[in-house]
């Protein structure tokens, strides 16, 4: 069985990709894998808190490989502060990295092509799938997620904090991915199939920045009623 590492970005894509591997049973998934906003100690683009997404490392039982990243991150700082992750995992013998990309080629390529030097073989099992019946799948499955990050060059703003559900898709428009895999939105996961019980969590504030718009969401008992 192929020992892996899961790129976990806290989102609803990274949580299905868990859920099929678990179930393919050919990769034992050994680790989740995340790169934190070093000056914000959130996910980047995503936003999550870090605690958050330790909650889900614990929630799925699974150790959490927190890489730190510089903001602003220029992308040399990025591949070194991966290469290093990289080489650690390979030490202790991880064999595999896991991602929940669907269909970006380019993006797929890149991490084809950093991984190479590194031995460790790069997993897709997602990859290629109809992104709107994917998204009725995930929800099938029992992933339960809310909108973190909206674009509003692509999506109304109105978006952020919502919940991805069966209502939500129905009001995409047709330009937007169901995925979102085009950056349209990102997602932050509160419950799955794996997990051992579900995250209480509140959205509170919602923000724009830099040209995006954020729903912060918090453990249930920070947000004041």
């Amino acid at each position: 069985m192929t020992r892996a590492l899961l790129a976990w970005s806290s989102g609803k894509d990274s949580a299905h990709a868990l859920h099929v591997l678990r179930e393919r049973g050919d990769v034992e998934v050994v680790g989740l894998l995340t790169t934190f906003n070093a000056t914000h100690d959130r996910v980047a683009m995503h936003a999550v808190r870090r605690e958050l997404v330790r909650a889900q490392a614990a929630a799925v039982a699974l150790p959490l490989v927190e890489v730190e990243i510089p903001w602003p991150c220029p992308n040399g700082a990025y591949e070194t502060a991966m290469a290093a992750a990289m080489a650690d995992a390979k030490a202790r013998g991880v064999e595999a990295v896991a991602f929940g990309d669907l269909f970006l080629a380019d993006v797929r390529r890149y991490r084809e092509e950093r991984l190479a030097p590194t031995g460790l073989q790069p997993l897709f099992p997602l990859w290629g799938r109809d992104t709107r019946s994917l998204a009725r799948e995930i929800l099938d499955s029992g992933v339960r997620a809310v909108l973190t990050c909206v674009d509003p060059r692509a999506l109304d703003a109105r978006f952020a904090g919502r919940a991805f559900d069966e209502a939500l898709l129905a009001e995409l428009p047709a330009s937007v991915d169901a995925c979102g895999e085009n950056g349209e939105f990102h997602s932050f996961v509160w419950d799955s199939p794996q997990f051992a019980a579900p995250l209480a969590v509140a959205t509170g504030e919602v923000i724009e920045r830099e040209g995006f718009v954020f729903a912060d969401v918090r453990p249930a008992a920070a947000v004041p009623a």
